[in-house]
């Protein structure tokens, strides 16, 4: 006679813990099943009836009811895989971060996965997996820029104001120009995409002239208008002015987004703003172009259109950036603004503080 199966007598809170675990969708498959294995030989099953309800073979309802016996509902998870044990102790991983943080390898302005490996004395793969562990990239860099703008609180609060609670019967539109637009074309023909190639293009190119894009980003709509002319004088930007004058409905006030440029406060401007007392002028911090939301436009036009175009002159060019701006405008998109004036300021309060941290550790080093 085979061996007698072990009896499974449960408590309710275990029988209440088994059913869970039986019926929870985000169980994994295996543990609903030990669940279910042992509800079963509680209720009387012997092991062959369990293996037809569970859909296992007899070897594994025979283990499960067993660990359950043994160790209750902790013999349900699967034990510890045998595996190579840890070469490097955590002292030794926190030397190698605070190395990669606080040192520079000789010569060069950062260390790269070779050189670490060869100061720590660890394979470059292991420095890998330490670097991915904690976030830490120091082949890679970002750029920054603080504005010194004094008024810098009242002109985010006041344009941010606009864009989150735009004043009734206007129009808000985000102004700027992208100067010195470059027709360029390549020296070599352009090496079409195909299965298994990416598009290629020669490195160098030649130059056919510059041209300037004006442009107006109505923040409702995310429809533009956009106009290029050779040069981005106080006189272009006026007939642009006149331009978006000409567009604009006679009963909507206006409310114009733009930065400091010198080109924005020429005295023809000034006086032909003080001419249209439905005009209202809000001038971006300096050092501050992110606030305008038209960069974002400018972002999209370099990036689908100009970065990647082949163009022969100048007129071939404005040419392009107009069938952009047309595309564009057949089912423009605004932006969403999503920060408040707050969050922004307080986003710029904690990385000032961790500016001035840096650099008080940096003296300090020193």
């Amino acid at each position: 006679m085979g061996k007698a199966a072990v009896g499974i007598d449960l408590t309710e809170p275990e029988r209440r813990e088994l059913e869970s675990l039986a019926r929870a969708q985000k169980t994994g498959q295996a543990l609903a099943r030990r669940a279910r294995i042992v509800l079963a030989a509680a209720s009387g099953l012997e092991n062959k009836a369990i293996c037809t309800a569970v859909n296992a073979d007899a070897n594994t309802v025979s283990k499960w009811r067993r660990r359950f016996a043994e160790r209750r509902l902790d013999g349900l998870l699967d034990e510890p895989r045998p595996g190579a044990p840890r070469t490097i102790g955590d002292d030794e991983i926190a030397e190698t971060i605070r190395l990669t943080l606080e040192t520079r390898p000789p010569g060069a302005t950062h260390w790269s996965l070779r050189s670490m490996a060869e100061a720590v004395g660890y394979a470059p793969s292991t420095i890998h997996r330490i670097w991915q562990a904690f976030g830490l990239q120091p082949h890679r860099s970002e750029t920054f820029k603080l504005s010194t703008d004094p008024l810098f609180v009242e002109k985010v609060r006041d344009i941010v104001g606009l864009y989150l609670s735009p004043p009734d019967r206007a129009l808000v539109l985000c102004v700027d120009e992208k100067s010195q637009i470059q027709a360029l074309d390549r020296t070599q023909p352009l090496l079409p995409m195909r299965p298994g190639q990416i598009e290629r293009r020669s490195h160098d190119y030649t130059r056919h002239g510059t041209t300037s894009l004006f442009a107006a980003l109505d923040i409702a709509t995310g429809a533009v208008l956009g106009r290029c002319y050779p040069k981005h004088r106080s006189s272009e930007f006026r007939k642009f002015l006149d331009q978006i004058e000409a567009n604009v409905p006679a009963d909507l006030d206006v409310h114009l987004v733009m930065d400091n440029y010198a080109t924005h406060k020429t005295k023809p401007i000034r006086d032909w703003l003080a001419k249209r007392p439905r005009w209202h002028v809000h001038f971006t911090p300096t050092g501050a172009s992110w606030i305008n939301q038209v960069e974002r436009f400018f972002a999209l036009l370099t990036d689908k259109q100009i970065r990647r175009g082949v163009h022969r002159s100048t007129e071939a060019l404005e040419r392009d950036i107009r069938a952009f701006i047309d595309a564009h405008n057949v089912d423009p998109k605004p932006f969403r603004w999503t920060k408040t004036a707050d969050d922004i300021l307080a986003a710029i309060q904690r990385f000032c503080l961790r500016t001035l941290q840096a650099g008080e550790t940096k003296e300090s080093g020193h």
